[in-house]
């Protein structure tokens, strides 16, 4: 043995130092935040929904729109290896089509995959309206679609979205689970339980999905799959194999849209979240308010969606014909009486959720905060799960259950009692905020896997990524931030790169080191922390940036650079209105601006204002934000193809085609159905234009168009292609106009008016096209305390509602306010107190006063101002006079 003492002290000093790290990894003791490190796999995902970790560390993962990809860390590439034609979106029964969240859902390994190499896919197939789960074999490179073997459908209604689930997993003795949603449209029963029975109704009736014994929607599915393809039932389901009007498939019913499961490897227990409904409040003839929530299965049962949400809080029934309610539904009994069940009308007594948490901050569960919510169940962590793992979380998670939220962006880390009940949470890792995070998982490293979706609908984010979160009980790996002060631009285009935010939690001396590459080819290297760059020739390219401590450790990040192609410029300005509050019935005028130094500008006319997509939308209190993402998908579709319709009218095309006319060529709408279905027929009939060629439609020859630039040529066949199938759009309002914000009778008047502008160059043959856009968010004038942007020596009430002076000088702040036409403010006194006299003032607590109230003035509880007449947005503070005094609201008024 060596002794340390006859080391030289640095050696000793390691030595002790990681002897410590091997302590720290061992300890049951929380450790510490920076002892974590997130890991950036890959960025600019497409809709991603579901992945599966091989060995070697390669990660499968699945596309809403269709793509199956494989990213393979050793070469930092992701391949596509499938494309599967799945059906998104819903026809209505008016023919109305809109996205919706069908597609590829998810991909799952077979548990002896590396003997048999049988992967198992989840995706809605276009010809028929169902939800597939298919057997394919995969033993590396393309997936070969002829393997496919059809293990289950699950029948669904295409007419309304939403909820498909899609979560798969395999338990230890090979049974395979499936998630499945209600397959129901929620958001006509006003935030409460839809049941409408009504004929013709269906799609909004959870009670033929969920609520129905007989039916694979709004259940986790449970069977074990057979070699030829087939499959058979294990024992324990929710209903024995032969019970009538009952699919014995179901473990568990009663489910909305559960999403993402679990099996705690040490008790076999199921774990998973459940997407909840919109309801902010609760109604005493309707039932509670919306929940989310994380569920336990230790075996089969009904968790009581549609008829109890939470902690078996009950809905009424509630007729949608003569808007009547009825009797509270029973937790022991519940009775399915709708037409549209097929199953048995008793159902099984319902399980209570684990973790329930509305929109407002939970009494039960309050660090898990309060907002927008939508449940992702994760994982439970047990050490013994890995072998040998680089990266093992330390003993301190050992049986945790780790949770997260694709709007809250936390993650959780539950704890459970001796019975595997809730007992605590708390956060895990703070400081970081996630994404849209969809899918969550440990990798055979140890190290914590998280897919994120992004933050909008039905898009492709650029802050989709693939991450990991690595634990560390030694030398920490540096933590790397990258900016740049533009990321697209004309000739030449100079840069200022930024690695400001990189840090190392060590306090090591970092080196830096940029790399700019373009399609792979490295071009410029910096060895500096905050270089200047210039590009002089036109482009895309990567400039990444890898900091290494002087023990090896490195990290890496990118930005993507555009040369020669600037961003429009896109603002959505009033004229005449206010640009923060709406008032009803006031009429709003604007005029929307678009510079882009190619394309120039709407002033000079060489942008054409059709080629501006221009919306306006109404988004009500509590409404889905799916809603707005599907609008504005078709605000887009007008001004998508005026670039082409315009390209074709100054081209040759007319002269032998027409729209849906035979001319000497075929009609676009002829071409638009031969190809129907062909994914490659874009890039094919891209080459054809710009090749020339015969033979197809007859012996009539398409000149050769070579001098067309090929991202024109694409923008028209797109164009083309899309005469294939009927489409309803929304036309893009005009450029310059007024609008009056009007309220439908049947909306609550307590949302916001979205004003968006939009506009996408031609880009150049080098450099990509740039997309700009501008969003004016316009919402009611009257403020909730909770929803002010800053308070000092303020307290709160339990959920916010109230903000109570702690002191004379006490304020609240709302930052970048319209004052244009604000005349009054009135302050809506709280609890039978008083708002007091309070001052208005603008730029800081003791900035100009431009008005205040009186607690003489109205004699109750509320209190006026009138206010200085001004124009412009300002940081506008309400300061308090009176400690004690309290305030609900604050409401702004025009008149």
């Amino acid at each position: 043995m060596i002794k340390l003492s006859l080391l030289k002290p640095i050696t000793a000093l390691s030595l002790l130092l990681v002897s410590s790290y091997i302590v720290k990894a061992q300890s049951t003791e929380k450790p510490d935040d920076n002892r974590f490190t997130k890991v950036v796999l890959q960025q600019k995902l497409e809709e991603p929904m579901q992945f599966q970790i091989l060995d070697g560390g390669k990660v499968l993962y699945a596309e809403r729109k269709g793509k199956l990809k494989i990213y393979d860390p050793a070469t930092n590439k992701m391949d596509v290896i499938a494309d599967f034609a799945v059906s998104r979106e819903y026809v209505s029964k008016k023919g109305e089509r809109s996205e919706g969240e069908d597609g590829l859902q998810g991909v799952i390994l077979d548990p002896d995959y590396a003997k048999n190499k049988w992967i198992y896919i989840y995706y809605s197939p276009k010809d028929v309206s169902v939800n597939r789960l298919s057997r394919f074999t995969w033993a590396g490179g393309k997936l070969n679609m002829t393997t496919e073997k059809k293990v289950l459908d699950v029948v669904v209604q295409r007419e309304e979205c939403c909820h498909v689930g899609g979560g798969m997993l395999f338990d230890k003795d090979k049974n395979l689970y499936l998630s499945t949603g209600d397959n129901t449209f929620s958001r006509s029963s006003d935030g409460f339980t839809p049941i409408d029975e009504r004929p013709g109704e269906a799609p909004r009736d959870a009670q033929k999905s969920s609520g129905n014994t007989n039916d694979l929607r709004g259940k986790i599915l449970r069977i074990h799959p057979e070699p030829n393809g087939t499959y058979t039932i294990p024992e324990g389901n929710l209903f024995p194999k032969g019970t009538a009007n009952t699919r014995p498939e179901i473990y568990t019913m009663g489910n909305r849209n559960p999403w993402r499961l679990t099996i705690d490897s040490h008790t076999g227990w199921l774990y998973w979240g459940e997407v909840g409904p919109d309801g902010s409040n609760s109604s005493e003839s309707r039932g509670p308010r919306s929940y989310d929530e994380f569920n336990v299965a230790k075996k089969s049962g009904n968790y009581g969606w549609p008829y109890f949400i939470g902690n078996n809080q009950a809905y009424r029934y509630y007729d949608f014909a003569t808007k009547k309610s009825g009797e509270l539904y029973d937790v022991q009994k519940p009775i399915n009486n709708s037409p549209n069940n097929t199953g048995l009308k008793e159902l099984p007594p319902t399980v209570s959720a684990m973790i329930w948490y509305p929109y407002a901050a939970s009494e039960e569960f309050p660090v898990m905060g309060s907002g927008g919510r939508s449940a992702v169940g994760g994982p439970v962590f047990h050490k013994s799960d890995f072998a040998n793992a680089k990266y093992l979380f330390p003993a301190y998670y050992e049986g945790k259950w780790l949770i997260t939220d694709w709007v809250r962006g936390w993650i959780l880390a539950v704890t459970f009692d001796e019975n595997g009940m809730y007992k605590s949470m708390e956060r895990f890792l703070p400081e970081l905020t996630l994404r849209g995070p969809i899918d969550m998982k440990f990798g055979p490293d140890g190290s914590l896997y998280v897919l994120e979706y992004g933050n909008g609908y039905f898009k492709d984010n650029p802050e989709a990524e693939l991450i990991k979160i690595e634990f560390n009980g030694g030398n920490r790996k540096p933590q790397v931030q990258v900016t740049a002060n533009k990321t697209a631009g004309a000739l030449p285009l100079k840069v200022k790169l930024s690695s400001a935010g990189t840090t190392d939690s060590d306090g090591d001396v970092l080196k830096y080191e940029w790399k700019i590459s373009k399609g792979g080819v490295l071009k410029q290297t910096f060895k500096t922390a905050n270089p200047e760059v210039q590009l002089a020739a036109a482009g895309a390219y990567k400039a990444t940036l890898t900091v290494t401590d002087p023990h090896g450790a490195k990290n890496s990040k990118s930005v993507e650079l555009v040369a020669g192609n600037a961003t429009p410029v896109v603002k959505f300005n009033f004229t005449k209105g206010n640009s923060s509050f709406y008032f009803p019935a006031s009429i709003i005028n604007y005029a929307v601006s678009v510079t882009d130094k190619e394309d120039g500008s709407l002033a000079d006319k060489r942008i054409p204002a059709s080629q501006v997509s221009v919306a306006i939308n109404y988004l009500s209190e509590g409404y889905d934000l799916t809603v707005v993402a599907q609008n504005q998908n078709q605000f887009d579709v007008s001004a998508q193809y005026a670039k082409a319709k315009a390209l074709i009218k100054k081209s040759d095309c007319n002269a032998c085609h027409a729209v849906d006319t035979k001319s000497l060529g075929p009609s676009f709408t002829e071409v638009a159905l031969k190809y129907k279905g062909d994914k490659t027929a874009e890039g094919k009939l891209t080459k054809k234009v710009i090749d020339g060629g015969s033979g197809v439609w007859g012996d009539a020859m398409m000149p050769a168009h070579s001098s067309m630039p090929t991202s024109e040529v694409n923008s028209i066949i797109k164009y083309v292609l899309s005469f294939s199938e009927k489409k309803t759009t929304q036309k893009s309002l005009p450029v310059t106009g007024s609008y009056t914000t009007n309220v439908q009778p049947d909306q609550p008047n307590k949302g916001s008016f979205i004003f968006r502008a939009a506009y996408k160059d031609h880009g150049t043959k080098l450099a990509p096209a740039q997309f700009g856009e501008d969003i004016v968010v316009l919402r009611h004038p009257y403020v909730l305390v909770n929803n002010t942007d800053n308070a000092s020596e303020i307290s709160f009430n339990d959920n916010k509602s109230v903000a109570t002076a702690k002191s004379k000088g006490a304020y609240l702040q709302l930052n970048k306010v319209d004052l244009t036409d604000i005349k009054k403010i009135e302050f809506v006194g709280a609890e039978n107190v008083s708002a007091g006299k309070i001052e208005i003032r603008i730029d800081s607590p003791e900035g100009k006063l431009v008005g205040q109230s009186s607690s003489k003035e109205s004699g109750g509880l509320n209190t006026i101002a009138d206010i200085e007449a001004l124009k412009g947005k300002y940081n506008v503070y309400f300061v308090f006079t009176e400690p004690s005094a309290r305030l609900k609201a604050i409401s702004m008024k025009n008149l």
